[in-house]
């Protein structure tokens, strides 16, 4: 190419790039999930994100968040001793973790909440959703979550789980209600569901609208054995399936008014928890009857083979994961005879946006 030529594509590259930051709307205003009182960090219309961090004795800050290069937004000085910097692009919609890089030290925004996730205390931004009208905080009757410690022998302690019961749970004392053993992600806690996935929300409205049959949430931490960081390959699926099945179930059906048995018993899990509900529904398909992947993999014909049939198989991912595969195994299982919904969440990739529009689609599906 000529030199001509490179400097006009140059030119171009430029120009464009200062016609996007040109267009970047000054419509900011603070997140959703600022702590009390904080103005920063704020998001615009556009989905961009702004950062203000106070760090006058620093000399670099960046944050994860964003497409700058080395994976994230470096921020810029000021006199007065505050970073500042918008990132290079919108966002997804929906609620991501980040945190922020000061001198080579991680940390986490102090203006914001903190989520678990990462296998830590994250960070945490959310980017208003066009549809997010179905996880909102509404005026609607709400349910109940509650913390139970549970004793497990298998690994000789307590612990925990949340369970969401219905609105009318403790009004209508004499029914029974099915069961979904929902898993959270690598990294992740049992509290991923409620705080980052508005799980009790998106039950609420369901329920307020009449879309779906009332049913309880049952949300564990899916991992028994510790992990290093990146070694997943340490991860022992045979306890925690020992103790979900053999002592966190026999517990929720003593102490909750369940429909204890198969028909009425799903589980689901996003990614690892995906891997989990995979595993374990092929080796109990005598205990679940509905089973759910988001952004956790496929079921195949083959392996489900011989083995108690379930309800229903529901199979899901963001459209910028790998959605020809989810309809793949959608179609392969549908041919095989199999009850199967295979779902596509547009514009998200592996995020909790894309496991919300999972779970409300899922839903309605359940214990019909």
């Amino acid at each position: 190419m000529k030199l001509k030529q490179l400097l006009l594509l140059s030119l171009a590259a430029l120009a464009g790039n200062i016609c996007l930051a040109q267009d970047i709307k000054e419509d900011f205003s603070p997140s959703v999930l600022n702590q009390p009182g904080q103005q920063y960090p704020q998001v615009n219309s556009q989905g961009y994100v702004r950062f203000r961090i106070q760090a006058p004795r620093a000399d670099s800050v960046r944050v994860s968040l964003g497409l700058g290069g080395r994976g994230g937004t470096l921020l810029t000085k000021g006199d007065d001793g505050y970073f500042t910097g918008t990132t290079a692009g919108p966002m997804d919609e929906g609620f991501h973790y980040y945190h922020v890089n000061v001198d080579g030290g991680v940390f986490n925004d102090p203006g914001t909440l903190n989520f678990y996730g990462s296998t830590r205390w994250e960070s945490g931004i959310e980017i208003p959703a066009h549809d997010q009208d179905f996880y909102a905080l509404k005026d609607v009757p709400h349910g109940t979550v509650d913390q139970v410690l549970f004793p497990s022998k298998s690994t000789n302690t307590s612990r925990r789980a949340f369970v969401y019961t219905p609105p009318d749970y403790s009004k209508e004392t004499n029914k029974r209600y099915p069961v979904l053993y929902l898993q959270h992600g690598w990294g992740e806690d049992e509290t991923a569901w409620s705080n980052q996935g508005h799980a009790n929300l998106i039950m609420d409205n369901l329920i307020a609208e009449g879309k779906i049959k009332p049913f309880i949430i049952v949300m564990t931490y899916g991992i028994t054995n510790q992990l290093r960081f990146g070694h997943m390959k340490e991860f022992k699926i045979d306890t925690f399936q020992t103790v979900l099945t053999e002592e966190l179930i026999p517990y929720i059906d003593a102490h909750f008014r369940t429909l204890a048995n198969r028909d009425n018993r799903a589980m689901a899990g996003l990614s690892m928890g995906g891997m989990e509900t995979h595993t374990i529904t092929l080796n109990k398909p005598e205990i679940f009857s509905h089973y759910a992947l988001l952004s956790g993999g496929i079921y195949t014909p083959e392996e489900l083979k011989d083995k108690q049939k379930p309800k229903l198989i529901f199979i899901s991912c963001g459209s910028k994961e790998n959605p020809g595969r989810v309809k793949q195994a959608a179609d392969e299982l549908k041919q095989a005879g199999y009850n199967v919904t295979s779902f596509v969440s547009e514009n998200t990739a592996h995020e909790f946006l894309t496991w919300r529009r999972s779970l409300y689609q899922l839903a309605p599906l359940l214990f019909r």
